[in-house]
């Protein structure tokens, strides 16, 4: 549908209106019957994403979401009815920094009144496994967020990611996790066992789906906690689907934690990344994903997308070489 402009309906602001998790919740409010008006935030306005949003009718915003400018980022929140927020771990590997940042996107929807937010958070592995594993730092720093943002007095709603089905299209990162045989063939190297539960989703497509779900119940829904996947599969049935919908042979294969980074080291991942993912992998291991808890694929306003036909739809011309 075409973004409205009445006044009348609720002005929801997305932090990384061009990335993978804003982009997708634009593409599921733009598929709403419901009215929406729809303010993006990024940094560059000029490139080409960016200007792909103002032509469905996004009010693009340029900010830099930094602690640094934190007046700017109150006044680009002003007039929202709703706002969802995100950060990047990964862009810089800095849990304080992420940490910060969340919480300053909190602070300025606050200061805007907004009537909810809604917050791309994850699990803490430290408070799941009651300190045990205390290493898994791009978990936590979120984490921490989450926990300011249920005491903000803002009705606050997290939604968390599942693994992105799309990481294994990164040649970088497929490098680590499909490891080509002598023979021709592939396996699946993770540091889980093969029953192990994995909460696939293709972000692009289905993320955003949950997010316009907690929208459009009759009252805003303090205080939930969202577990989001497109599918959920084993780590063997991974394997199987990913043999039938590109034809190569590919095996599921467990193997240890420093097994699973030991490619990333070479590849120069630093200390941080490699320690924090060491530790993913022991805490997904014995305590799952989501700590227990159990994603719900009801409610939502379409199905969303099977790995197998994720798989089938997508280009591993850079992955199977």
């Amino acid at each position: 549908m075409t973004i409205a402009q009445a006044r009348s309906a609720p002005l929801v602001a997305i932090v990384g209106a061009t990335g993978t998790q804003g982009g997708s919740v634009i593409k599921a409010l733009l598929e709403s019957d419901k009215p929406y008006r729809i303010r993006g935030f990024t940094r560059d306005v000029s490139k080409a994403a960016a200007e792909a949003l103002k032509k469905q009718g996004v009010e693009m915003v340029a900010v830099n979401l930094v602690v640094e400018n934190n007046e700017g980022v109150a006044k680009a929140f002003a007039g929202a009815d709703y706002v969802f927020l995100v950060t990047n771990f990964w862009e810089h590997m800095d849990t304080t920094r992420e940490s910060s940042e969340g919480k300053m996107l909190i602070d300025a929807a606050k200061a805007a009144g907004v009537k909810g937010i809604i917050w791309s958070g994850l699990q803490s592995p430290k408070n799941i496994s009651e300190g045990k594993i205390t290493r898994v730092v791009h978990f936590d720093g979120k984490a921490s967020v989450s926990e300011y943002g249920r005491v903000s007095g803002v009705p606050f709603v997290v939604v968390q990611a599942g693994i992105y089905a799309s990481s294994l299209l990164e040649p970088a990162i497929a490098r680590s996790m499909l490891e080509k045989q002598p023979d021709g063939t592939y396996v699946l190297p993770w540091a889980v066992r093969p029953s192990t539960i994995v909460p696939l989703i293709d972000m692009a497509n289905d993320y955003g789906l949950y997010v316009r779900a907690v929208l459009e119940r009759p009252v805003f829904p303090d205080g939930l906690d969202v577990y989001t996947s497109s599918e959920n599969v084993t780590a063997e049935e991974m394997a199987r689907q990913l043999s039938e919908g590109t034809g190569k042979k590919v095996t599921f294969k467990q193997i240890t934690p420093e097994e699973f980074i030991k490619p990333l080291e070479t590849l120069g991942f630093p200390p941080v990344a490699t320690d924090s993912l060491q530790g993913f992998w022991e805490y997904f291991d014995e305590f799952g994903y989501y700590g227990g808890q159990v994603t719900g694929l009801e409610g939502l306003a379409r199905p969303t997308r099977t790995f197998a036909e994720f798989v089938k739809g997508s280009d591993w011309s850079e992955v199977f070489v």
